[in-house]
């Protein structure tokens, strides 16, 4: 496949490929439709036969070359495959389209200093634990790691300390970044307001902007736990309200929606999930 992507991309053989497309034709006769001298028209020739999308056979005093419409199918099948991958329904392409239409109205509003002031967020999730267990899931960084950042991203540094006046550092990289050859994604800084183990949670985060530029704003963030009416799920009531925004957080904003929404979602895959993590308290689970 590498080879057959080199060679259609000169505009001298994708030409040669195009005249073949309608019918065979000896070397001369090509060289003639494609206005180049035939020396040269041969050497493109030789290189498409050995990416093996054409083909040729010695006819009298003239070769005669053929287009292989195979190979040709195969690419075609191999793009359509990739523009599919990246076009498929909700898939992150969707996703990120969606964030570029989001970045694009927030920087319009972000005329001076308290711009979002006000701005709230309600997100709800139905969980499929016990408020006992998902309140570990809330608290513990250990658990906190796997869910609390939106897809494609991976928890770098995490602090969480579950008491009124306690510290919160969050800080994520791209999934893939191993090595920490890409810059930081985000880091925000906060402090524990409120905690009733079980029920509620309260806490404010302040996103930092890139470069040590300071505090794009503050997220107040209230978590309230509700057992399920079977008793045997909890449903969760975020309230996510903003202040303090500065003219630079629009960018921060305009992902508010889709990146904790995708947060809670792997939540809640993580609670629905068989247990396998030995930090998932099973005692709690077992309470009356």
């Amino acid at each position: 496949m590498d080879a057959l992507l080199v060679a259609l991309a000169d505009p001298a053989r994708w030409r040669l490929v195009s005249l073949l497309a309608e019918r065979p034709r000896p070397v001369g006769v090509l060289a003639r439709l494609a206005e180049a001298r035939q020396p040269q028209t041969t050497k493109h020739l030789q290189t498409l036969e050995r990416a093996g999308v054409v083909t040729s056979q010695r006819t009298g005093q003239r070769r005669v070359y053929a287009l292989r419409p195979g190979p040709l199918r195969d690419l075609a099948a191999a793009l359509s495959g990739l523009a599919d991958a990246a076009d498929r329904a909700g898939g992150a392409r969707e996703t990120y389209d969606r964030y570029g239409l989001s970045v694009n109205a927030e920087r319009l509003a972000a005329k001076e200093p308290g711009w979002a002031d006000g701005r709230s967020f309600r997100f709800l999730r139905s969980l499929a634990e016990r408020p006992e267990v998902v309140w570990q899931h809330l608290t513990e960084a250990s658990l906190l790691a796997h869910w609390w950042t939106p897809d494609d991203l991976r928890v770098s540094e995490l602090v969480f300390e579950a008491r009124p006046g306690g510290r919160i550092i969050h800080e994520y990289r791209d999934a893939e970044d191993a090595d920490g050859s890409d810059p930081v994604a985000g880091r925000a800084e906060g402090v524990v307001d409120d905690v009733r183990p079980g029920e509620r949670l309260a806490y404010r985060l302040t996103p930092l902007l890139p470069g040590g530029g300071g505090p794009a704003f503050t997220a107040h963030l209230d978590l309230d736990l509700r057992p399920t009416g079977t008793g045997t799920g909890t449903d969760l009531d975020v309230q996510f309200r903003i202040t303090d925004s500065t003219v630079d957080s629009a960018d921060f904003i305009a992902g508010i929606e889709i990146g904790f929404g995708q947060s809670l979602d792997k939540l809640v895959a993580t609670l629905a999930a068989p247990i396998t993590d030995p930090h998932r308290n099973t005692d709690a689970r077992s309470t009356k």
